[in-house]
């Protein structure tokens, strides 16, 4: 029997973004022109996404634009029934992966991040300007490296958000993706179960350069394709399961798996 899961399409996009929480307007515009300074003059592919001086937004942001290429520069002391570690704990349930320096005038509160699982990527203490803008630029390269590197890593797998994580899916477990009769939901057939999702079939097409639009209702993992039957006109998957494709797409494919 195959086995249902509901989840969220996560497209993943190579800009990282940078985010800054801090309640003292004048510490944020410090960050603000350290962080814009150095993107500007590194010309990389990062924006500073949000800077703001209260948590809730910055939850509120993460909830409608899910990305786990982000890193974030936090103060602990907000001012708010949120602190920044909290706030840190609360980040890394949203976005595991992401990077999470904290920028403060507290230093003895460094054990807390230990207690609340943070796994911050640094703990910088604000009183040194020059020590703070190198420390701040260290950080912005390091995730720069970091990111670069798992996006290689990741070429074999595809992401999608599952409620508040996110998921890797091996690209050599993937048959084909289908559109579903729930409205904006598709159905990604894997070796052995489906996954039920939300998102567009023209979406999905975008998650690897290995999937291809066979059908307006189907997208279809080349490097899995067992056969291609031109006079009915559907595709036969290495787990045995098959698909429909056009009369066109099943022509180009028929050549590629020749040629092959």
């Amino acid at each position: 029997m195959k086995n249902y899961y509901y989840m969220h399409l996560f497209m993943e996009e190579k800009m990282i973004n940078v985010f800054i929480c801090e309640d003292n307007l004048i510490q944020r515009t410090r960050l603000e022109t350290i962080i814009n300074n150095f993107l500007l003059m590194e010309d990389i592919d990062m924006k500073l996404a949000l800077s703001t001086a209260n948590p809730e937004e910055l939850l509120t942001y993460l909830h409608r634009h899910p990305q786990s290429q982000n890193i974030f520069f936090l103060d602990i002391d907000l001012n708010h029934t949120l602190d920044g570690i909290q706030l840190g704990s609360q980040i890394r349930d949203l976005c595991t992966d992401s990077k999470i320096v904290f920028i403060t005038t507290h230093s003895e509160l460094a054990p807390l991040t230990f207690k609340y699982k943070v796994e911050a990527m640094d703990y910088i203490v604000k009183d040194d300007p020059e020590e703070l803008a190198s420390r701040v630029k260290d950080a912005l390269n390091q995730a720069k490296k970091h990111y670069l590197a798992e996006h290689k890593k990741d070429e074999t797998h595809i992401r999608l958000r599952v409620g508040s994580q996110i998921r890797l899916f091996e690209l050599a477990d993937i048959m084909f993706i289908e559109t579903s009769h729930g409205s904006h939901k598709l159905v990604l057939h894997l070796t052995n179960s489906l996954v039920e999702f939300y998102g567009t079939i023209t979406e999905v097409e975008k998650l690897s350069p290995d999937f291809i639009r066979v059908h307006k209702s189907f997208v279809a993992n080349q490097k899995n394709i067992l056969q291609v039957d031109t006079k009915n006109r559907y595709l036969t998957f290495t787990n045995g399961e098959t698909c429909w494709a056009s009369f066109r797409k099943l022509s180009q494919l028929n050549r590629t798996l020749t040629e092959t």
